[in-house]
C-alpha cells in the first residue's frame, strides 16, 4: 500500500490504534511526500490505474495484473485534474445511475479492488 501526501486521515501511532487497525503494519505502507516522488518509484507506468469519476471506461473492462497500481483520490476531491489529464487512457470509473453521486472511498476501493483479486485469484493460492 502506497500513501502520497498530503493525506486526509491520521496515520500516526495513536490514530491507527484508535480505530483498531490492528493488521496496518502488516501491510507495510510506504508514505511518499508528493505524487512525482511517487511516480519516479514507479518501473511501468503503463500499469497504473486512475479511479475516477471523470472517465467512460468501467473499471470491470479493465485487466489487471500483478504488480499494477491502482490510485484512488481523496473523497472530496478526487484525483487532481493535471494528473487525470496526463494518464487519461489510464482512468477507470465505478458506473453510477444519473441521479448518483459518487461512492464513499472505501467503497470504491472496495469494489475495483475485488475485481483485481478476483482476475488474479491464483496469485493469492
Amino acid at each position: 500500500m502506497h500513501l502520497i501526501k498530503p493525506l486526509g486521515f491520521d496515520i500516526s501511532d495513536k490514530a491507527i490504534k484508535r480505530a483498531g487497525l490492528d493488521y496496518w503494519k502488516k501491510l507495510n505502507p510506504t508514505v511518499w511526500e508528493n505524487f512525482d516522488e511517487f511516480l519516479d518509484s514507479v518501473p511501468d507506468k503503463k500499469r497504473m490505474f486512475f479511479a475516477t469519476t471523470k472517465t467512460e471506461k468501467l473499471y470491470f473492462q479493465n485487466s489487471f495484473n500483478e504488480g499494477d497500481y491502482i490510485l484512488f483520490g481523496s473523497e472530496s476531491r478526487g484525483i487532481s485534474a493535471h494528473i487525470l489529464q496526463e494518464f487519461k487512457n489510464q482512468t477507470i470509473t465505478i458506473p453510477m445511475g444519473k441521479e448518483g453521486r459518487s461512492l464513499n472511498l472505501a467503497m470504491s476501493v472496495s469494489i475495483i479492488l475485488y475485481k483485481a483479486i478476483e482476475q488474479n485469484i491464483e496469485i493469492l493460492e
